[in-house]
């Protein structure tokens, strides 16, 4: 019988919906349920005050994360979890499948368990579902899930069909390691998206006592329409008369609809992750308050809310917040999504004990796909079909007749790689020719002290092309055998939207298959566990974060052009740099070849050359910091030649020769700079 006293309420005519409760060790539960995320006992940027007043009824912590810090003797020194963070209702524990997930190229599975490297002090560690469970059992969480292995859902059948019979087996494990605990038990079903293994899935795993079902390996790379009908065929294979949980999503779109298929327990990262880069989630639809459209706007973000957020603050003050990068931004945000996550769930469960979910769900179903750059007289579909782009923010994934896919910018237009396929383009514009291999290489005896690190600068991330690009020569140069200084990368975004559009279609983007993007995303840096690579993330504008990334060697400068991110192209951003660098050696590598941008280069002291073509453009531009002046400006450096004088005569004539930002009135000592910059002295 199970723990949780579980009873169905109400479910409503024409739907599946169902609201029900249950009771945990801590308190009376009602469904539909959001649990906010807490993965390390925190729940970002938000107080457990915070957390109570807007209805949390259940958080959710990770067990892999809370295994290796702060480990399990801190759990029972404090009585587990909830005196630990003193948090007074319940906690639903996931068992670290998702996060072996994300390291498919740094651990190594067996029956035993998942094998891996800790990121906090570099030991391997055995996490097998018994010593999951046990950490559970230390950590008193009142829901604990088992350990199974998710895999991509677009993998082919055989591997689907290993990882769910392996998540079968450590099911059992784990049901026998809880012992007599209290604590309740969750098993995950498993199968990709082949029907038949859900359906084998859930029949072997119902068979034993389990308190409640997970439904797990969605929203890893199937698209909206196949996890809609994956997750309504296997609720319906689930018992009516225990929890049905739908792991790790989603939307508020995605809420509503897996609620419609009779799902009643849900948790994602979103709310607070979407209010870190400035976006919310409102009865008018999504906004990004990041777009300058919002600099003068008075009034609430959602004037349908009751936030605390909503009823103190104007929008120009949350987007000025944002701008600044200031702390209490990210935080009035996140209140305000969660908040709206919880209304909504406790919307559907007064219009599914009331009879009235289906309508309320046709409405919906419309209005929660808005947002602040859809047109309004052509809302976007519930689902979109299968010849549309999909799209995740700014961005849509569109494919070349050449067989390849790209990232466009929606409002602009632009596309990242556009003519070349993309991980080919970044080989040749940005690492091959940059010469970052050679120059990590070290030949001769090796050394007696450490090598300094190769430090290299990602300016626009992206969907990481260029990043894994460089990965992927250094680790070809590893296998051949070739001794290498260390490798670290360090990347600068604002907007993490792309690559997170990028990894959800792997079939598309088979570049990031790699350990690398996914463990970037979710910790805000990757090492490798058999090289010595490491990547980290800044998030934000580049100008604010630039101070903190070490020097580099190699600046792969790769933003959106100067109609979509003006800021990044202009003489002021280039002297930024040249300050930070001091005069360092480094060599920086772009797409662009325009007149203006090579000028706001060599003002700000830069030596600039010509790169090699890509696409439609004839040739790129590479620029130096250093030990350049004495070198005779028609004579290849390093492989490349430098602007000839010629170009300068032709600047000289051009009407368009200034970055954006000079001002008039600073021109003529700009043009000056120009004209006596030691590249053009010979």
């Amino acid at each position: 019988m199970s723990r949780l006293q579980f009873k169905v309420e109400a479910t409503s005519p024409g739907t599946r919906a169902r609201a029900t409760t249950f009771r945990t060790l801590h308190n009376v539960v009602q469904t539909p349920l959001f649990m906010p995320v807490g993965t390390h006992a925190v729940v970002r940027s938000q107080p457990n005050g915070h957390l109570e007043s807007l209805g949390a009824q259940i958080l959710l912590a990770n067990t892999y994360h809370l295994l290796l810090r702060p480990g399990p003797e801190v759990f029972e020194r404090f009585g587990g979890i909830h005196g630990f963070m003193k948090w007074p209702r319940s906690v639903l524990t996931d068992s670290g499948g998702f996060q072996i997930f994300c390291l498919p190229n740094d651990r190594d599975m067996t029956e035993e368990g998942a094998s891996f490297r800790s990121y906090v002090d570099g030991k391997r560690i055995l996490l097998s579902p018994e010593r999951s469970i046990a950490m559970q059992r230390s950590i008193g969480s009142d829901i604990m899930m088992v350990l199974d292995e998710c895999v991509p859902s677009t993998v082919e059948k055989a591997r689907a069909l290993a990882a769910m019979n392996i998540t079968h087996r450590w099911a059992s494990r784990s049901l026998k390691a809880r012992g007599d605990s209290p604590q309740s038990m969750f098993a995950i079903v498993q199968g990709a998206c082949f029907p038949d293994l859900r359906r084998e899935s859930a029949r072997v795993l119902t068979e034993l006592p389990f308190d409640g079902f997970a439904i797990g390996g969605l929203a890893v790379g199937e698209t909206m329409s196949e996890r809609e009908d994956i997750c309504e065929m296997t609720a319906e294979l689930l018992p009516q008369n225990l929890p049905r949980y739908l792991m790790g999503v989603g939307t508020p779109i995605d809420l509503l609809e897996a609620v419609h298929r009779g799902v009643d327990m849900f948790d994602c990262i979103l709310p607070g992750a979407l209010a870190q880069q400035g976006v919310v989630f409102t009865s008018l639809g999504k906004r990004d308050l990041r777009r300058g459209v919002y600099k003068f706007v008075d009034g609430p973000l959602d004037p349908a809310c009751t936030c605390a957020t909503c009823t103190t603050h104007d929008v120009a003050y949350l987007h000025h917040l944002g701008k600044v990068r200031e702390f209490l931004g990210w935080q009035l945000l996140a209140h305000h999504n969660i908040h709206f996550y919880m209304t909504l769930m406790r919307r559907m469960r007064e219009h599914i004990l009331a009879g009235t979910f289906l309508d309320f769900y046709r409405v919906e179903r419309e209005r929660l796909v808005l947002s602040d750059v859809t047109a309004p007289s052509s809302p976007p579909s519930r689902r979109p079909s299968r010849e549309k782009p999909l799209q995740l923010g700014h961005y849509e994934v569109v494919d070349s007749p050449e067989g390849f896919s790209s990232i466009r910018h929606v409002a602009s237009g632009e596309i990242m790689h556009s003519v070349n396929e993309p991980i080919k383009e970044a080989l040749l514009l940005y690492v091959d020719q940059s010469g970052f291999v050679e120059s990590a290489s070290v030949t001769g005896d090796p050394p007696s002290s450490p090598m300094p690190p190769v430090v290299v600068w990602d300016v626009g991330l992206g969907a990481a092309t260029n990043v894994m690009a460089a990965i992927k020569r250094y680790e070809e140069a590893a296998a051949a055998g070739k001794q290498l200084r260390p490798l670290r990368i360090v990347s600068f975004e604002n907007d993490l939207d792309s690559l997170r559009l990028a990894l959800q279609h792997p079939m598309k983007f088979k570049y990031l298959r790699h350990a690398g993007p996914h463990v970037l995303l979710r910790d805000g840096s990757w090492q490798s566990r058999t090289l010595d690579i490491q990547w980290s993330l800044l998030e934000g504008d580049f100008l604010d974060r630039l101070e903190e990334a070490p020097v580099p060697e190699f600046i792969f400068f790769d933003p959106f052009s100067p109609r979509t991110d003006s800021d990044m192209w202009g003489a002021a951003c280039f002297s930024a740099i040249a300050r930070r660098l001091s005069g360092s050696p480094v060599r920086l590598m772009t797409y662009s070849r325009s007149t203006a941008i090579r000028a706001a280069l060599l003002g700000a002291g830069f030596h600039v050359a010509i790169g090699v073509g890509s696409g439609p453009k004839s040739e790129t531009t590479i620029a130096f910091l250093t030990g350049m002046a004495e070198r005779s400006p028609r004579a290849p450096v390093g492989g490349l030649r430098l602007l000839p004088a010629d170009w300068l005569r032709r600047w000289e004539a051009s009407q368009a020769k200034f970055p954006f930002d000079v001002p008039e009135s600073a021109r003529e000592a700009f043009a000056e700079t120009i004209r006596r910059h030691p590249q053009f002295q010979n």
